[in-house]
Formats: C-alpha cells, sequence, structure tokens
C-alpha cells in the first residue's frame, strides 16, 4: 500500500556502514517538511535491531556494508516488513546491482552520486508505490535485457552470497575471516568458494584470487 507522504511525518531509517554518509543524508532529510530520520545502523544486524525499534516507513540501504551485504538485508527485512519500500543508494551506478537489488525486493536504486533533489524524488517515487531507478540506470537494465544471457558479466551465474564472497575474497580477506564476518562456518565458505570457481571455469585458488581483485578493483571509484 502506498503512503501518502503528506498524511504524517514518514519516518526513515539509514543503513550505511559510514557515518559521514549517515550524519550528511540525515542532515538532508531533517531540512525536508514531513521526513525525519528514525533510526541508523553501520551494518545488518543493526539494522534488524533498529527495525524492531523505530518501525520505518523507508528504509535506505547501501549495498556494500563493510561486514555485511545490502542484498542480503533486503532479503532479511522483507518477510518482517513486506510493505515497507526499500530504497537503495550506492556508490555502484550501474545495472548489475541495481538489478539484484530490485530482484531482492528493493523499490529502487540511486546512486550516490545523484544530486540531493533526485534523492529526495526517488524517495517521494517509492513511498507513493511506484518503483524507482535513474535513467542512466534504465537504459542500461534494458540493453542488458535486450542483449539476453550472452551479453551480461561472467559473475552474472553466481549466486548473491557467492558474489559477496567472491568480492569479500578480491579485498584480500581470508576463508576464516569471511566465515567470521558472515556467521557461517569456514567449510561453508570453502563450500561456496568450490562453486565459484566451478561456475567462472577457474582452475585454482590463484586464478579465483586473481580474478576477484581484477572485479572487485573494477568496481571502485
Amino acid at each position: 500500500m502506498a503512503l501518502s507522504v503528506t498524511s504524517k511525518t514518514v519516518g526513515i531509517m539509514i543503513v550505511d556502514d559510514h557515518p559521514v554518509v549517515r550524519k550528511g543524508l540525515s542532515d538532508m532529510i531533517a531540512q525536508e517538511s514531513g521526513f525525519r530520520v528514525c533510526g541508523e545502523a553501520g551494518d545488518k544486524d543493526e539494522a534488524m535491531d533498529r527495525l524492531h525499534e523505530c518501525k520505518p516507513d523507508l528504509i535506505i540501504v547501501d549495498v556494500t556494508l563493510g561486514n555485511s551485504n545490502g542484498i542480503e538485508l533486503i532479503k532479511e527485512i522483507k518477510p518482517h516488513r513486506p510493505r515497507v519500500p526499500i530504497l537503495v543508494l550506492s556508490m555502484h551506478d550501474e545495472p548489475f546491482y541495481a538489478e539484484r537489488c530490485l530482484k531482492a525486493g528493493a523499490s529502487g536504486y540511486v546512486s550516490k552520486g545523484e544530486p540531493p533533489s533526485r534523492l529526495m524524488d526517488a524517495i517521494r517515487t517509492v513511498l507513493s508505490g511506484d518503483a524507482y531507478v535513474s535513467e542512466g540506470i534504465a537504459r542500461r537494465l534494458l540493453s542488458r535485457i535486450v542483449a539476453g544471457p550472452s551479453g551480461g558479466s561472467a559473475v552474472d551465474v553466481l549466486t548473491d552470497r557467492e558474489l559477496q564472497i567472491f568480492e569479500l575474497i578480491g579485498q584480500g580477506i581470508r576463508i576464516r575471516t569471511i566465515a567470521q564476518q558472515l556467521h557461517v562456518s569456514s567449510k561453508t565458505v570453502e563450500s561456496h568458494r568450490e562453486n565459484i570457481k566451478r561456475k567462472l571455469q577457474l582452475g585454482s585458488a590463484a586464478e579465483l584470487l586473481q580474478q576477484a581483485i581484477a572485479w572487485t578493483q573494477s568496481r571502485q571509484l
């Protein structure tokens, strides 16, 4: 059900692992009539705690959350708050992440490079019950659809969890540390690693590391 932004003050929860970003968003939202920030979180676990405390009308989530993942958070939130729209605000201005976030249950996707007015447009759009992506991302999403499976990235074959582990490997994080961050066993992470190697047709852990580093670096601004 769409929320009328004029009927009451809209409570927004911000989930981003950078305190400076959270502060900037909070200050911007505070200047808008009819909106307030009801809670902030820096990772997935903290976000789930805040979710039950502040009962937001809208949640802004980053894709990258340090030791957690915004896509996994979206999937975890939806069963608890199926009617609450989730807007992804990410440094990744590309359809690859936008498509995965929307499939996970997000209502919109905005790049952090967009001006504040565009973010507020996105907030109002998803609160009204419509989906939102920027024109640039929409064009590239359409191009991916037209191109079909052969036009996508090699990592499109990875699940969201495999992609998360692939990126963490690319950051130089060891298997045991990844397991601790994701609250799973090292054996589970190793199993995912083998699946990634198989899907990407890589013959060794060294090849996997090399490709993961290249992938991660190509997406850093």
